[in-house]
This record gives structure tokens, C-alpha cells and sequence, in this order.
């Protein structure tokens, strides 16, 4: 459901109302205006502002109380859709194919609805997980810039959204060479720096906000690819999946991960994440009495949570989808905001516009409670 807003002068007052529609925003040129049971035109500006000044993605951070993330995607076209996912790239020549591109931008478009409807700040990632060019080449795209038509496609989309559009940033989404739920494929540091430069660099000429390495199961690919980040000069997150004993999957604990790629990568990350991980076996892990400690918590700055309460081989073994209660997951995963000061937070695996709808609709709650209850002193 989207909302357009339309005012007016009656009685020299000026009268605003908003009015929702079902569709797609598309450039709304007209708009209906009900007044006294009549049906008026009005001509409006598309409703788009393609001016809108931007800030870059650290001033952006520094300045969102809470940034809401998208939900599942390529999980999503995989249960729900009648499409084939590529098996090299995935879904990221989806853009290319018209039915396959409607696909991808209702599921982009419920995620842009939710955080316009509670005017949040909101992440959303390119569909570029698997978009490096070893796959790239062997998906049969070598002469054309997946990445960067990526980003394109996000970003005229974004640009739709008027001058919401500049609550959204757009990251440029990397992941391990390999399974990301078996470390013993991960990358050396040397050959992950080498392996993964060419699509942070294609990205970062695309014109992302900001790079996310995600879904990293291993150190050593986890610090070539921070490596390969920073040398594109974006800002960029390094996002890992967790064990709740506060260890990486391959069983570096999460102090010294974040330590060594903090010491070792300049720059450094703005911030590190974990997703494809419940946000039970999140707090788990960054409460660890050994395994993590009070750097961890504060250079850990958000989750993008799934629905399964399992540890990663039991998901990756699991047969049927493991879903969680839409509100159930808004509350809990919102929690985190109040309880670790988690920043951004939103969903992977077994999420969809439900699931973020009430996240951040418990977001927004908790929000302004928090802003009302600061007057009271």
C-alpha cells in the first residue's frame, strides 16, 4: 500500500490529505482528490525528487537512531516464484528477463512500502550475492555489467519514492567464493583479496552507498575480502554468521575476528553484522562470557535475522522452510534495538513483507515511546 499526498485551499485553509493506492508507484502525474463527493484531477510532479541530496553512507549511520533492513530475497524467488534461480549467479540477471524483473521489484517494492509507511530509514542490498566474475563469466554475462545494472535498477526505483528516497541507502552485496555454511571452502586472506577486488570495485563505480560483505563463514576469507572492500574506497560492513557460542563457523571466536580485521584492514569496516542467524542465537553469541566481549557489542551494529532457531548445519540440512510468527520475529529482532543498541536489523531466510512489516511497526512503537518518555524528564 502506498500513500500519496495531495493538498489544497479551501476557505483560504490549506488542507492536506493522503490518499493510498494499491499499485506500484510508477511518476504520478495526477492524483484523485475527493472534496464534497466530487472527483477532482489535479496535476501533481512525479513523484520523484531527483535532487535530493544524499548524505554518504557514514554521516547516514552515524545520524539513523535505527535503520530498518530488507527481508528475504533470493529465498523468496526460490519458494515463491515461478522462476529458476541461475545457478551461478542466482538472481542477479533477474533485471535482464521482463517477467523475472517484475519478480524481483514486487518483492524490492513491498520492502521500499513498509519503510516509506513508517517513514523509517531503510537498507535495502543489490541482487549481486553471487555476481563475481568467475560466476559472472560462467552464467554467460562476461560483456555485460551485471553489477553496476544492479545498483541502477535499485537505485531508479529509490528515486521513485520522492523525498523518502533519501532515508534509503543501497549497499552493494558481496559473499564468500564459496558454500557459505562450510568454512572448509573459505578462501585464503591473499586469494579472497584477489578473488573479490574486481566486483567491489565494479560496485563501487556503480555508485553504491556503502559495500556488505555478508553471510562470511570463515576468518581468513572474511579479512581478504575486508581488504578487497577498503581498497574500492566505499565504507563498507563485514557481516558474518554465527554460532551461539559466540564463534564464527569455522570457530574463531568473535573478538578476535573483529580485532584482527580491525587492526589489520585500513581502513577499518564502519561496523561488522551477522545474518542468516536467528536473533536468539545472535544474542547468544555477542553475550558470550569468552567468545565475545564489550568491543564485540559495540562494533557489532546490527542483524539481519532468519526465522529458524537452529545452528547453521541444521538449517542447511533442513528440508522444509522453518518459519517464525511474523510478530513474534517483529518483537524479538526490535528487541535487540533497545536491549544490545542494535542499529540496523532486519531479516534473511524465512522472512517476508510480513515479517518486516511488523518489525517495523515495533520499531516505529518503540521509537516514539522512547522519544515521548525522553520529554517526561
Amino acid at each position: 500500500m502506498l500513500f500519496c499526498c495531495v493538498s489544497w485551499k479551501e476557505n483560504n485553509t490549506q488542507i492536506r490529505s493522503i490518499f493510498a493506492f494499491k499499485s506500484r508507484i510508477i511518476d504520478f502525474e495526477k492524483a484523485l482528490m475527493i472534496k464534497n463527493s466530487r472527483v477532482l484531477l489535479c496535476a501533481l510532479p512525479a513523484f520523484r525528487d531527483s535532487t535530493m541530496k544524499h548524505l554518504t553512507f557514514p554521516e547516514f549511520f552515524e545520524k539513523s537512531q535505527c535503520i530498518l533492513g530488507e527481508g528475504a530475497v533470493i529465498e523468496r524467488l526460490r519458494r515463491d516464484s515461478e522462476f529458476d534461480l541461475d545457478p551461478h549467479i542466482v538472481n542477479s540477471a533477474f533485471i535482464y528477463d521482463p517477467g523475472k524483473r517484475a519478480a524481483i521489484s514486487g518483492i524490492y517494492r513491498q520492502y521500499l512500502d513498509i519503510g516509506f509507511k513508517y517513514n523509517l530509514p531503510l537498507l535495502i542490498s543489490t541482487p549481486t550475492w553471487r555476481a563475481s566474475r568467475e560466476r559472472i563469466e560462467k552464467a554467460g554475462y562476461k560483456k555485460t555489467d551485471v553489477n553496476g545494472d544492479n545498483f541502477r535498477f535499485l537505485d531508479a526505483m529509490r528515486k521513485s519514492y520522492g523525498k523518502y528516497a533519501g532515508k534509503v541507502v543501497i549497499c552493494g552485496l558481496l559473499s564468500c567464493r564459496g558454500d557459505a555454511y562450510n568454512q572448509s571452502e573459505a578462501l585464503t586472506s591473499n586469494d579472497a583479496q584477489k578473488f573479490h577486488s574486481w566486483q567491489a570495485h565494479k560496485l563501487a563505480e556503480a555508485g553504491v552507498d556503502f559495500l556488505l560483505a555478508a553471510t562470511l563463514p570463515a576468518l581468513s576469507e572474511a579479512s581478504g575480502l575486508a581488504a578487497a572492500l577498503a581498497a574500492s574506497g566505499k565504507p563498507y560492513i563485514i557481516s558474518f554468521v554465527l554460532r551461539s557460542e559466540g564463534t564464527l563457523l569455522d570457530g574463531t571466536p568473535l573478538r578476535d575476528a573483529i580485532s584482527k580485521i580491525d587492526t589489520d584492514v585500513k581502513p577499518k569496516p564502519i561496523a561488522f553484522m551477522a545474518n542468516c542467524t536467528h536473533a536468539s542465537i545472535f544474542k547468544s553469541a555477542i553475550m558470550h562470557n569468552t567468545h565475545s566481549s564489550s568491543l564485540v557489542r559495540k562494533r557489532i551494529a546490527g542483524l539481519l535475522a532468519n526465522t529458524a532457531e537452529l545452528e547453521p548445519e541444521e538449517l542447511d540440512n533442513s528440508k522444509q522452510l522453518v518459519e517464525e510468527n511474523p510478530q513474534a520475529f517483529g518483537k524479538s529482532v526490535a528487541g535487540l534495538h533497545g536491549e544490545l543498541g542494535m542499529k540496523i536489523l532486519g531479516g534473511c531466510c524465512g522472512t517476508d513483507e510480513r515479517h518486516i512489516d511488523n518489525l517495523a511497526k515495533q520499531l516505529f512503537k518503540d521509537l516514539k515511546n522512547a522519544k515521548n518518555n525522553s520529554r517526561t524528564y
